[in-house]
């Protein structure tokens, strides 16, 4: 991944889109997603899936139809079944819950969500407190909780910073969930310092890279535009956040919708540019669909923002790689987009 000098944004006097780089798809997701299309691609349906793969309406749905089922317990799967955990991650109870019921597991895990899981084990054996900056019930912040449960306690948001109570104030750390707004976690961190001055940080950031530089797209066009739609799904958190990182970086209006039938016709009204964004698990597909409705409206110079290229990769999850050496099948794949192939790890 490299960043890249944003490009002047061109004024004109017509209609404009002014389209996000990077948008949509990011590593974990597309590593995923894949998983998840091989699985049943190699074993047939059904394939079982905890919790929504990633948080897309149309991924799932189009999974679906293809033979995943979806469940939101290891309970709800038959013994001795095919189940395949979600990008966001599970938490150790639930591998155990999996392994007794001799359930074939594939872990989809993002890894950057894995990192997260690995900061909060070594910081609980060292016997910290840890402050999980995230959002209440979201399956990363289950999965994420669940490895320390008795030293991780949640902090949903900067107004809640008073609240928090820790045994040692001076042996507390923070790490948070991947997918959250960068300036909202650092204000929640600026509060928590405030209070507790020997809080310490994370090795490296948590919240992972494809979130920051969609947020940091947005930024960059936002002041420019009348309206800026953001293509993701309501339970997907960094999309819900680029509609607030769109409004708070200038943009008069922002609207999140699942697909381009959604979009309000009035939404458009005396607008002269529109941005395009969409959340890290988002096809390009849908905002293609997007594009092509708003060219019918009109809006046919689409401009490219660029503020960053990412080339990041992440091998296929070691299970089903295995899996698929066993069936003699392709190994590598072509990626979505301009990626050229996904390594796997080695059996």
């Amino acid at each position: 991944m490299t960043a890249t000098a944003p490009a002047p944004i061109s004024p004109t006097t017509t209609k404009r889109v002014l389209l996000a780089a990077p948008r949509g798809y990011c590593a974990g997701v597309d590593r995923a997603v894949v998983a998840v299309e091989k699985a049943l691609e190699t074993y047939g349906a059904p394939v079982y899936v905890r919790k929504e793969i990633v948080h897309n309406k149309h991924v799932v749905e189009t999974l679906r139809d293809r033979g995943a089922i979806f469940v939101n317990e290891t309970d709800e799967v038959p013994e001795g079944a095919r189940l395949v955990f979600s990008a966001h991650g599970v938490s150790p109870a639930v591998r155990e819950s999996a392994a007794a019921r001799s359930l074939d597991t594939i872990d989809a895990t993002c890894p950057l969500v894995t990192k997260v899981h690995k900061e909060a084990v070594r910081f609980a054996k060292d016997d910290y407190d840890i402050l999980l900056i995230g959002h209440t019930g979201h399956e990363e912040v289950e999965g994420t909780a669940g490895e320390a449960p008795d030293h991780v306690q949640v902090v949903n948001s900067p107004d809640e910073v008073d609240q928090v109570q820790v045994r040692d104030p001076q042996k507390i750390v923070w790490i948070s969930q991947t997918t959250l707004s960068v300036d909202e976690t650092m204000e929640t961190v600026r509060r928590l310092r405030d209070r507790f001055p020997e809080l310490q940080d994370p090795p490296s950031d948590d919240i992972c890279y494809a979130t920051q530089n969609r947020q940091v797209a947005v930024k960059k066009l936002a002041p420019e535009c009348d309206v800026v739609i953001v293509v993701g799904s309501a339970n997907s958190s960094n999309s819900v956040r680029l509609v607030e990182v769109a409004l708070q970086a200038g943009a008069r209006t922002s609207y999140r919708v699942d697909r381009a039938a959604e979009i309000d016709p009035s939404w458009l009204d005396g607008a002269t540019t529109v941005g395009v964004t969409s959340g890290a698990s988002v096809p390009e597909i849908l905002v293609q669909d997007v594009i092509d409705y708003l060219d019918g409206r009109g809006f046919a110079d689409v401009q490219e923002v660029r503020t960053a290229t990412e080339d990041l990769m992440f091998s296929l999850p070691r299970e089903l790689a295995r899996g698929l050496k066993a069936a003699g099948h392709e190994e590598k794949r072509p990626r979505r987009g301009a990626r050229t192939a996904l390594p796997v790890e080695p059996a």
